[in-house]
């Protein structure tokens, strides 16, 4: 069997080393072509990319990837709506898979929250916390933001409707669907998430701490190998279908 090989772009990043590090030792990829940086090489040269570089980024690439028939792995976060349309235009040409977080674990507590808000109902009241380390640049992050899409589809609303981001003041009264959002920032800490499901009489909290970036990495490296497997098959698709949890 051919080795798959790979282009990582962002690869002297946090995570992007940690990726082109793995790849190096996972005897499917072909080690000799996983650069390092940001820059977008001749990507036909590749069978995946995996772009965790900035979402300033996908645009470029995106055309690229079309033109050379390329399928991606995007796990940058904070994509603009119109970032966002364009990847769903392109998605109808080539496989992608987009990815707030490539953990395993954390896309089983995606699963995880949509059973639990689909089962506990309105009556209970959702809260989303997330904690980064100091130096992370967006908040909400890009995993905190997708727990609550998910919290937003089981109650059918819009994101924007319903997320209120943090709250000071004289806030008023918790509102029935509204969604709480608390950005957390400190310290050298990989990424907490918590989803909080508050009754009265009883609260039930679903949490992922991660304690090592490669978990990450490693999930990346699985989507690398999915997505090649379902490059003739054009869609947008997640870590869910992934890891086959849709």
């Amino acid at each position: 069997m051919s080795l798959l090989s790979l282009a990582v772009i962002g690869g002297r990043g946090r995570l992007g080393s940690a990726i082109v590090r793995l790849a190096e030792a996972d005897t499917a990829f072909d080690s000799a072509t996983v650069p390092a940086g940001r820059d977008i090489p001749l990507l036909n040269a590749f069978d995946v990319v995996i772009d965790v570089s900035h979402h300033s980024a996908t645009d470029a690439l995106l055309r690229q990837a079309v033109v050379e028939k390329r399928p991606l792995v995007i796990g940058t976060t904070g994509h603009s709506p119109e970032e966002r349309e364009a990847i769903r235009q392109a998605s109808e040409k080539i496989a992608i898979v987009l990815a707030s977080n490539f953990s395993v674990g954390v896309n089983v507590l995606f699963h995880l929250v949509r059973k639990a808000a689909e089962t506990l109902g309105a009556d209970y009241d959702q809260e989303v916390v997330e904690m980064h380390h100091r130096n992370k640049l967006d908040a909400p992050s890009g995993t905190a933001r997708s727990l609550a899409e998910i919290l937003c589809e089981v109650k059918g609303k819009p994101y924007g409707e319903l997320v209120r981001d943090g709250r000071s003041g004289e806030p008023g009264k918790r509102t029935r669907d509204e969604i709480g959002m608390h950005a957390l920032r400190g310290g050298d800490v990989i990424g907490d998430h918590t989803v909080v499901f508050a009754g009265i009489g009883e609260r039930v909290e679903l949490v992922h701490k991660a304690s090592n970036r490669d978990v990450f990495a490693l999930g990346a490296l699985r989507a690398a190998k999915w997505v090649k497997s379902q490059s003739a098959v054009p869609g947008l698709y997640s870590m869910q279908d992934v890891l086959g949890l849709k």
